[in-house]
């Protein structure tokens, strides 16, 4: 049996109820071709140069995105409880994403299709967010949000509002 792992993102309570996950991002490196200095200059007392340095070419690291932190809104910690992860893991299994057994832990299997899920939307965490929480299913979106967003959408092409087909 696998053992429920802890997870790399603590998640901390705020005054106001919310709960945020705070997740750090390594730079990002690679290799690319440059001149590296192998012998130094030799220099006289009056300045001038007696020997030139030699360089050769040779791979040298390049940074491609520096570091950088992402905080996010997050499930709290008392209401992941087993049942959720559950549902969670059942919710991640309909859609393609886990494959393990229904444990009801957050086992490596979990937090990895946490992970890939939350990543093909954007958020590179193994730590779920309230976003992804609710769009599973798993967490309720207030009515305030829900009416704000009905509100805001455009209607849809060719039906008026509350008209029904049939």
């Amino acid at each position: 049996m696998l053992s429920p792992v802890r997870l790399a993102t603590p998640v901390i309570a705020l005054s106001d109820g919310r709960c945020q996950a705070r997740e750090e991002l390594p730079a990002v490196y690679e290799h690319v071709m440059g001149e590296v200095q192998v012998i130094q200059a030799e220099i006289a007392p009056d300045g001038t140069v007696i020997t030139p340095p030699v360089y050769r070419r040779a791979p040298v690291p390049k940074v491609v995105q520096e570091r950088s932190e992402i905080i996010f809104d997050a499930v709290c910690g008392h209401q992941m409880t087993p049942d959720f992860i559950s549902s969670l893991q059942r919710a991640l299994a309909a859609r393609g994403y886990f494959d393990g057994n229904v444990s009801g832990w957050i086992d490596p299997p979990t937090a990895a299709a946490i992970r890939k899920y939350q990543a093909d939307r954007g958020l590179d965490s193994d730590q779920l967010s309230l976003e992804t929480a609710r769009t599973l299913g798993l967490i309720i979106v207030p009515l305030n949000e829900t009416l704000n967003q009905s509100t805001s959408a455009p209607p849809s092409s060719g039906a008026k509002a509350g008209s029904t087909a049939g």
